[in-house]
């Protein structure tokens, strides 16, 4: 059997019955593999425990972070909670189930690759990625509806109890600059956040205006500052790897059905086999 490694997967959308046959279908090479779960597993708070409850029987130990998706509150959902509440729901149940949540105190991978202090964070958005020739949020904000642009996380995403979803944004990287500074000096990091940490993996959307529900400016030098070996990260289901400053970043989406079965049809690849995505040890 293969030597332990850190694996990722994100955005798995299990309401669709095609992700749903891959999460059934996804296994560990090795009885000491981690599984991190960048976000977006899935819309109602059952299919997320149970996404995570089959892949907690496989994987020796499985990391959670919550996406948009998971936050949303839909009329049809048997668990009406909203905004921090519902957040508070998604972690009870990754509890009940041995998932770590960035509530939990931070695990550090020893196997190969490591050691090294694995951080979950919740950060979400601030409107700060702006679309070229506006300044402010509001200002990129009506440019995205002038162009159609609009994530439903406007009318879905609740940030209950506060006023909006930046202040919502604002608290949650207070929260995570607390926890990241009490991390282990002389370890390195590796960084999981649904939400790209910096700009740059944004700037290939198609529609840029989207880079709006996409982040922070205030995470961009985390990667560096928190002596990030790796960067995991989801949400724009462009699966890839860039690297900066000399970090690697892992962006671990699956994504919608419509959008593997086009790269696989494109590239001539089979996306059920690149999954889960390899983190540590760093891929030669």
């Amino acid at each position: 059997m293969d030597e332990p490694r850190l694996l990722a997967v994100s955005d798995l959308h299990v309401r669709y019955p095609e992700n749903r046959a891959i999460v059934e279908e996804l296994r560990p090479t090795s009885d000491g593999d981690w599984l991190i779960v960048a976000g977006d597993v899935a819309e109602e708070v059952g299919d997320v425990a149970w996404a995570l409850g089959v892949l907690r029987e496989r994987f020796a130990k499985v990391l959670w972070v919550p996406g948009n998706h998971e936050l949303w509150t839909r009329t049809k959902d048997p668990v009406s909670l909203r905004g921090e509440h519902r957040y508070e729901r998604l972690v009870e149940a990754c509890r009940s189930l041995d998932v770590l949540t960035p509530e939990d105190p931070f695990p550090v991978w020893d196997g190969a690759g490591g050691p090294a202090t694995v951080a979950l964070l919740f950060t979400l958005y601030d409107y700060s990625f702006l679309p070229d020739g506006t300044s402010t949020s509001a200002d990129g904000l009506a440019a995205a509806y002038q162009a159609g642009v609009v994530c439903t996380d406007e009318h879905l995403l609740h940030p209950d109890p506060h006023p909006d979803r930046a202040a919502w944004c604002e608290a949650r990287i207070a929260e995570s600059e607390r926890r990241l500074a009490t991390c282990d000096p002389d370890l390195p990091t590796v960084l999981v956040n649904h939400w790209p940490l910096t700009r740059l993996p944004t700037r290939v959307l198609r529609h840029p205006e989207f880079a709006l529900w996409c982040g922070s400016t205030r995470t961009a030098e985390w990667h560096v500052r928190y002596r990030a070996s790796a960067v995991v990260y989801g949400h724009l289901h462009i699966p890839r790897v860039t690297w900066e400053n000399g970090v690697r970043f892992v962006e671990a989406s699956l994504g919608y059905p419509r959008e593997w079965k086009a790269r696989d049809e494109r590239f001539g690849t089979h996306t059920p086999d690149l999954l889960p995505k390899q983190v540590l040890p760093a891929p030669e």
